[in-house]
């Protein structure tokens, strides 16, 4: 199931801070760490799921929208806020676009890449 979650913040007047750690915050082993950037403003990534991997997608700097497709219909997340990160789990349908202009998301993984593991049809996966 997707799931929003808050990370653990540490306010201060210096610069807050946020911490995740994996099998904590973060809910499997991370594998794999990439951030994508440059996006062009208002641009999109295209959509895709995976067969075992789950991921963490969090908007470090910027903002940008994930779409997510399960069983019961698509849900677009906003994501504009680094202590907010979105929990997406295999066979689960994304889709990242709006980026805002220098947006960086930061994509936490449970897998390393694999070719195979990536869905590209939207009607594989019985949606």
């Amino acid at each position: 199931m997707v799931q929003l979650i808050e990370l653990p913040r540490h306010l201060d007047p210096r610069g807050n801070l946020s911490v995740l750690e994996e099998l904590r915050e973060v809910p499997f082993k991370i594998e794999r760490v990439h951030w994508i950037y440059d996006v062009p403003g208002g641009g999109e990534r295209w959509g895709h799921a995976y067969r075992t991997n789950s991921e963490m997608i969090i908007a470090l700097s910027g903002s940008f929208d994930v779409t997510v497709t399960e069983r019961e219909g698509d849900t677009t997340y906003h994501l504009n806020r680094s202590y907010m990160c979105l929990l997406v789990p295999p066979m689960t349908w994304r889709k990242m676009s709006n980026f805002s202009t220098n947006a960086v998301a930061l994509v936490l993984s449970s897998k390393p890449y694999d070719e195979n593991d990536y869905i590209y049809e939207k009607e594989c996966l019985g949606l």
